[in-house]
């Protein structure tokens, strides 16, 4: 819901960054690995019940995740062959979209492995990203077989379709279970909740734009 209004003010300091790391042989899917260990790192601290270090880490995996995009718009016009330079987004949106899904769920599957008191709530949250998720890749497959446009998002590898809960918002959720880990069951029915209206309701603009 907030993506869109958020983009301005986080790609001016990403792009200052991506900048300064073009001619370095950095490479966006470099730091989309980076950002994928600092997620795991983070997983492994919630389960060990560490939350503010898990904290930093998936603030740091989250900073990963939008510098691979800001990097990639700075080195693949430095490609040589216009060919390549489609294959090595394409890839990398790929590397980026699976390493997104793997962070969101693990990160509460580690913390129901900390704390097996919230393992429902745990399993009812993973249960509510299948459903943002599958709802999210498969309007997005459709988007691209019906050649739907996608370049006012942005510069983006497919089709993102907006909703309740997207990416800044389970950022904050997962800031949140952190510093009140007391909370979460609250946090997770809410966020779970919401979810689930953001899965209803791309299924109905599937249904408007696809039927």
């Amino acid at each position: 819901m907030f993506d869109a209004r958020l983009r301005p003010l986080i790609d001016k300091p990403l792009n200052a960054v991506a900048r300064q790391l073009s001619g370095s042989g950095i490479t966006p899917n470099m730091v989309t690995g980076l950002g994928f260990v600092f997620g795991l790192l983070a997983a492994a601290a919630l389960a060990f019940r560490l939350d503010h270090i898990a904290l930093g880490l998936i603030l740091l995996s989250r900073i990963m995740d939008g510098l691979d995009g800001a990097v990639a718009r700075h080195t693949q016009p430095r490609s040589r062959h216009a060919g390549s330079k489609s294959q090595e987004s394409d890839l990398g949106g790929y590397y980026d979209i699976v390493a997104d899904f793997l962070f969101y769920a693990g990160i509460i599957l580690a913390f129901a492995i900390g704390r097996p008191e919230h393992a429902l709530m745990a399993a009812f949250l993973i249960f509510c990203f299948v459903g943002t998720g599958s709802s999210f890749l498969a309007y997005a497959i459709i988007a691209a077989k019906t050649g739907r446009n996608h370049e006012t998002q942005g510069k983006k590898s497919f089709y993102y379709l907006t909703g309740i809960t997207e990416g800044s918002e389970t950022i904050l959720i997962l800031v949140l279970i952190c510093v009140f880990p007391q909370w979460f069951n609250q946090i997770a029915g809410i966020f779970g909740a919401l979810c689930l209206l953001t899965t209803a309701g791309r299924v109905m603009q599937a249904r408007r734009d696809f039927g």
